[in-house]
Order: C-alpha cells, then structure tokens, then sequence
C-alpha cells in the first residue's frame, strides 16, 4: 500500500500533496534506516509506517486548525509531532521526550528536509513545565505515553486558557478515570473523536480524547513524577 493509498482509505487525502507526500515518504525510509543503529520502532515494513505512523498521527490534523503552537509530550521518534509539522507549516510543533536518542531522530529529520517549524526539548514533562512553557501551548497531544489521569496532569499544565489537551488513545476506557484529574486542573472533556485506523492487513481502533482548558491550572501541579504515579488525581 501507498503513501496515497494510505490516506485515502482513511479519509486524510486532503492533507497531502505531492511535496509532502515526498517527505513522508523519505521519513517513513529514513526511519526504517536510522532504526537500524537506534531503536525508534517496532515497524519496519514502509506501509505499516505509513498506516501506524503517519496517518495514525495525521488523525490529529483537525482539532489543530486554529492551533498556532503545539507541544507533543513523550514524541518517542516523532509521532505526531513530525508528521503534524509537514503535513501542517502553520503550526509550530515542540517534540519533548526524556530519551534524546530518540530526539535524535528528530533533529535529523528537520536538517534533512529543512522543517522550520519543529523543535526539540529534552527533559520530563514534569520538571520542565517552568515560566515561558507553562501554559504557552494552544494544543498539547500525547501518544501511547501514559494512562489518561497521569496524562492530564502532566500536559494540561502546559495548556493555555482556551487551549486543548488531545489524548490520543485506542478507546475510551479510560475517560471516566480522567474526570477529576480534568476538574482539577481547569480542563473538561469537550469532545471525543473515534475512529477506525485502516491499513493493509485490516483495522485498529483509534480515539482522540479532548479536554478544553477553561481556567489556570494551580501552580503545584504537576507533581513529582512518584507522586503523580503513586496517587493519581
């Protein structure tokens, strides 16, 4: 299956031209080589990158419309923090992740196809969310990091008055869990996006989970990491 192939079985089409089609694909074959000296992923066939990967990350696209600014919590290799910045030059992306091996990738990625509008940030969610982060993000997303209530704490912090926290998630299993942690650090669940991610060999359950900041998030949160782990909100 195609790049193209791809996005249209899952409705993303719409996004992709011919130059951001070659990006993604140079991404999805850099990926499969650069992971050959580093580990970044269990994938190493093009069109399950394509599918898992690029488009899975692609879902995200439409609650970014009016995004100017988005921080993506534990990237990992980049997903979707490098897909979202080719598929979309109008948003600035800021990939954060513990591990800088794997932010490696990254920067590599941005030299080799000259991405602007993405950038690195090595460190713990948190103990980074200081002044000048802190509530300076229109969007904040996270990928298969962490279970929701932990989620929220630690990205909703980093989210503006008005902003959103989109959880990326398999399903809404874990929503209800999630609702005092939202109360309490100024958030509500406006929205839940469910879908089907189709690729080759069949279909995966998909959900993008939304929360709206509606107020300032008190300054003792986020937590230590221990404590955050150990009891929950």
């Amino acid at each position: 299956m195609t790049l193209a192939e791809c996005f249209e079985i899952n409705g993303l089409s719409g996004y992709l031209t011919e130059k951001k089609a070659e990006k993604l694909e140079f991404l999805s074959r850099y990926l499969i080589e650069y992971n050959k000296r580093i580990n970044i992923t269990a994938l190493t066939e093009p069109s399950d990158i394509y599918a898992k990967h690029i488009a899975d990350s692609a879902a995200l696209l439409p609650l970014l419309s009016g995004a100017g600014a988005l921080l993506d919590v534990g990237c990992g290799g980049g997903f979707p923090s490098l897909p979202v910045a080719i598929l979309n030059e109008k948003i600035n992306v800021t990939s954060m992740d513990s591990t800088e091996k794997k932010l490696g990738f990254i920067v590599e990625i941005k030299e080799k196809l000259n991405l602007n509008n993405i950038n690195v940030l090595p460190g713990r969610a948190e103990e980074l969310c200081k002044d000048g982060l802190r509530q300076s993000f229109d969007a904040v997303t996270a990928r298969a990091v962490a279970s929701l209530p932990v989620l929220c704490e630690l990205c909703l912090p980093y989210v503006k008055r008005g902003g959103i926290f989109a959880a990326m998630k398999t399903d809404l299993s874990e929503l209800d869990a999630s609702a005092n942690a939202a109360r309490i650090l100024g958030a509500k669940n406006t929205e839940n996006v469910s879908y089907k991610l189709k690729y080759g060999g069949g279909e995966a359950d998909r959900c993008i989970i939304v929360y709206k900041k509606i107020k300032d998030t008190d300054m003792k949160y986020p937590r230590r990491y221990s404590q955050i782990k150990a009891k929950p909100l």
